[in-house]
Parts: structure tokens; sequence; C-alpha cells
């Protein structure tokens, strides 16, 4: 039986998207069968005190500079070549992962994750912008304004707290960070690492 992938998981990072889409290729488990787990990276961030690299490597001499090689190493590799960086980034997420809950409350998940994902790092949209999440829901088929009405109660607010502040109780510090079972593996470039756990060769 093949183990569950928890994927710990926010729009706003750059490498989520480069991992959810190189991840059915490298571990061959479809993206349907993760675990995907709405979380806030700056929740994240501001609990564990962890930075995003261009902030935390500025004053390492050419380190944000090798980060991004890699980067394009690995978009290279996967041929990721529909992903632009985002002009509005940083994105304000904080709309989107509250819709995420909603949407897979709703067992439409996985499509308003694509739709997003090609919204933001694709389409280079900004989402964090009500009207603009609400145009690209509903050119896409969704209820957009059902969506917005409900990611404004309480307990889609209270989940996604409570997805944040469990993430960082298992140990994460940043996005994307994937578990399989208490195995836990931090970012993009560790999907190999889960691949060979899931397939019991490490």
């Amino acid at each position: 039986m093949t183990q569950t992938i928890d994927f710990i998981f926010d729009f706003a990072s750059p490498n989520a998207y480069l991992a959810y889409k190189a991840l059915p290729e490298i571990t061959s488990i479809p993206i349907g069968e993760v675990n995907i787990i709405p979380c806030l990276l700056g929740g994240i961030f501001k609990t564990t005190g962890n930075q995003a690299p261009f902030i935390s490597f500025a004053n390492v001499k050419g380190k944000v500079d090798y980060e991004m090689l890699e980067f394009r190493r690995f978009i290279a590799k996967h041929q990721l070549t529909k992903f632009i960086m985002n002009p509005h980034f940083p994105v304000n997420t904080l709309l989107p992962m509250r819709g995420l809950i909603v949407a897979q409350e709703a067992g439409d998940g996985q499509r308003y994750i694509e739709v997003m994902l090609k919204a933001i790092w694709e389409d280079g949209k900004n989402i964090g912008d009500e009207t603009v999440m609400l145009e690209i829901l509903s050119d896409t088929g969704f209820d957009g304004k059902n969506i917005l009405t409900h990611i404004k109660g309480a307990d889609i607010k209270t989940a996604l707290i409570g997805n944040t502040n469990d993430a960082v109780a298992r140990g994460a510090f940043g996005v994307p960070t994937f578990f399989v079972g208490d195995e836990m593996f931090f970012g993009k470039d560790r999907l190999d690492q889960v691949s060979a756990v899931i397939n019991g060769s490490m």
C-alpha cells in the first residue's frame, strides 16, 4: 500500500508551484493522491523565526544568485516553461488559501489549486486582490461569490490557522514541506528522497 504524502502548501511560494508540478514525475504518485494541507507561509515564518531566502541570504555574497541558478536548473530539468515570477511578489495569499479550504470541503480542491497556481505563477495575477480573485474563479467555472462569502467565516479562518500551527508542531519551517509518516522533507529538491521513502529504497 502506498504511503500518504502530506504536502504543506501555500500558493505564496514559487517553489510550491514547482514542487506541485514536478511531484508526480519524481515520485510516480498522482497529484490527486497527495494530501495537500493549506497553510500560511507567513504564519509559519512568524512562528519559527524563518525568512524567505532572498531576505535571509541577502548579505551572503553569491548565495541568492546561486539559489536562483538552482531554481532555473529545476525549471529546465522538469520543463516547467510556463512559470513566470509574479510581478506582485510577494503575493498576499490569505484569501486564496482560505478559498482552498472551502474548495477542498466541496470536493474540488485539486481543480482550485491548478486554477490558482496558473493565475499566480503563469499569468502573473495579483490574487491577493479580492476583485481579481472573483474574476478568476468566475471565469473558470467556480461560484466565486459563494467562495468569497465562505472564506470570511470563522470556521474557515480557524481551520487555516489550525493547519498552520499543526504544521509547525510537526517541524515545518517553510513551504514546500512534505511528510511521509513521521519523516519530514523540506524543499522541492527533496522530492527524490520522498520518492525513495515511498518506494522503500531509503
